[in-house]
Order: structure tokens, then sequence, then C-alpha cells
């Protein structure tokens, strides 16, 4: 049997019970190259994705390391599994025998997402390389700093989340109890709004459905029936779905539609029109809490009454 000098000149490193070689060692192993920018990281100097590129391409060139493909994601969040040529990339697995990055956080920024990558890599006997950080996973030392390294990464990706949300709460406490805001504050349109020129304004169509339900849970229809009668007229949510009482529910629940914006627990008013006064929500909310029969769920989430004089 050879020992383990022997192994390493002929370009072989044990790993357990099998033979794995390792890329740095033979040029005849095809690596990936995959490179990505989310839009902050455009703004920053060293993360473009020809400066990746010509990086990448130069490594593998020095190295004599054959690139098999590839494959850029340009504006895409490290935190985003659902990049389109990420997933293209795992999907052709079959392709190449590694993946080469720049940079660890160029792939992932969340530490459970990158170990998830990496067991998928591993079950499939593939490579994961950072060339900048001359990270091997092919070396026990390698897969332990790598591990290290994006634990790391996800922390400071988390204190920056955790300062953006006390920055977001200090602005919507602020903005609580003064009076209607123009401001969103990255709120997302529901069905029946939509943002326009970076304010909340009605969607004519998607509201007049919204006032129906209203109106119809108001007069005693379950939530039954209103799904039956607008599945049945054909009419949809946003996304072309039918009706359910759960989406149902949520529109029923959704302070939003009373004049008021919610973050958290923070209730901001807005200007846009409403669909229900704050008085009939509150009421609505007492209706559907009557229904409940979970004691721990029996929780009121209603509105004032009377904190939007303009509306």
């Amino acid at each position: 049997m050879k020992n383990d000098s022997t192994a390493k000149k002929n370009g072989k490193e044990r790993k357990g019970s099998g033979m794995r070689t390792s890329i740095t060692e033979t040029g005849a192993k095809k690596v990936a190259i995959y490179v990505r920018v989310s839009t902050e990281d455009q703004a920053k100097e060293g993360y473009s994705l020809e400066a990746q590129l010509t990086m990448l391409r130069a490594h593998c060139s020095s190295e004599g390391i054959d690139v098999a493909r590839e494959y850029v994601d340009d504006g895409y969040s490290g935190r985003d599994t659902r990049r389109p040529a990420y997933r293209q990339m795992l999907s052709e697995k079959d392709q190449w025998d590694s993946i080469i990055v720049l940079k660890m956080d160029r792939i992932h920024r969340n530490s459970i997402n990158f170990m998830s990558m990496m067991e998928f890599l591993n079950k499939s006997g593939k490579g994961f390389v950072s060339s900048s950080e001359s990270l091997d996973t092919d070396t026990a030392t390698g897969r332990f700093v790598v591990d290290m390294m994006q634990r790391i990464a996800q922390l400071e990706s988390e204190q920056i989340g955790e300062r953006t949300y006390m920055g977001m709460k200090q602005k919507a406490e602020q903005l609580n109890g003064k009076g209607n805001s123009s401001s969103t504050m990255g709120f997302t349109a529901p069905f029946g709004y939509e943002i326009y020129e970076g304010q909340l304004v009605m969607n004519g169509e998607e509201f007049r459905v919204v006032e129906k339900m209203f109106r119809m849970y108001a007069d005693d229809c379950t939530m039954e029936e209103i799904c039956y009668r607008f599945n049945r007229d054909g009419i949809q949510t946003r996304k072309g779905n039918v009706w359910n009482k759960y989406n149902l529910r949520n529109i029923l629940h959704n302070p939003v539609y009373a004049g008021y914006m919610r973050w958290g627990d923070i209730l901001i008013p807005h200007n846009a029109e409403r669909a229900v006064s704050p008085k009939d929500f509150n009421s609505i909310q007492q209706k559907m809490l009557m229904k409940v029969r979970d004691p721990a769920k029996k929780k009121l989430s209603g509105v004032p009454d009377g904190m939007i004089a303009s509306v």
C-alpha cells in the first residue's frame, strides 16, 4: 500500500475509505466558475462581475485547471438560494468536478445555506474552492476554515440586519401617531393597493373586490360563502389563484384596509383610500374573534377608531 507521501505525489489524497483527486494537483479536473453581485455590491470597488471572472480565469489558467462553464448571477443577494445561474449550476453538476469562486460570500452569505450546499457537493463527490482565500475542501483544514469563515460572514450579515431593523423600528415609532404618512417603510402593497412613486395608492379593480369582501362578511356571509362566490365568478387573487379561507382571512385581518400600515406591532396611518372604516374594521375583528375556539389564539387586532381625521 502506498504511503501518504506517495499518494500525494500521484495527485491523490485519502478521504476516509476512498480516494479523491485535488483539482490543484492535476489538470484533468474541470471546474464551474461562479460569480455574483447584488444591487449593493455593484457600487463597491472590486466586486464587479467582470473583475471576478478575470481573476478566476487567470487562477484556473495558472493552475492548469480546465473551466467547464461560467455561471453568472447579476443583481442577486447571497442570501437568496433561488438565483437562476446558481440553481442551473447545481443541476449541471455532471459537467464539472468543483465549484470555484473568488470569495466565499459570492456563493452564500448564510451558513445554513452554505452547509446545505456543501452537503450536496459532498454527496455528489464534488469540491469547492475559494481562490482568493486559498481554501480547498479537498483538505480537512480547508473544510474547517471554510465552515468557520462562513459562520463569521453570517454573524456580520445578521448584525447588519439587526441594525437595519432597529433603524426601521425607530422610524416607525416616530411616524406612529403623527398624522398620515407618505412613507411606505419598505411596505409591500397587498391586494387592493400598489406602490406608485414611492406611495401607497389604490388599485381600482382589486380595491372593489376588497370592499365587497368586507361588506359580505359584515352582512354575515361566511368565509366559505365568500370564497365560493368569488371563485364561481372567476375572481382570482393577484397571483391568479383561487380564494380560500386562509388568503381571505389575511385580507380581513389586515389593518391597511382601515387606513394603517402595520410594521411589527406598530400601526402607521397612511394617505391611501381605505376600503373600510376603522369602526367597521374593528367590528369585523370582533366578529371573527368570536369564531375562534382556541383560547391561545383569541387576540383582537383592531385599529384606533378616530386617529385618521382627514380620511
